[in-house]
């Protein structure tokens, strides 16, 4: 979905409500506030990434877990 820059940020938001939204065991209907975005929003809530946005990489849940001391301390 091509956007105009000014709009990408309000793209990238309806997309994550979306899938907090599924995560949260939402109806897969999208709320009144983000009509305009319905198509990204929707991404979001099946759990796919944004058109044009590349490849999105999970999170896991347990990613202080994952990451190791030496990658995250100061040289």
């Amino acid at each position: 979905m091509a956007v105009a820059k000014k709009d990408q940020e309000r793209v990238g938001y309806a997309w994550l409500y979306g899938v907090q939204a599924r995560k949260d065991g939402r109806e897969r209907v999208v709320p009144e506030f983000w009509k305009e975005y319905a198509d990204v929003w929707l991404q979001g809530f099946d759990g796919e990434s944004v058109q044009g946005a590349g490849k999105a990489e999970p999170v896991g849940d347990q990613m202080e877990a994952e990451v190791d001391e030496a990658g995250v301390s100061k040289l």
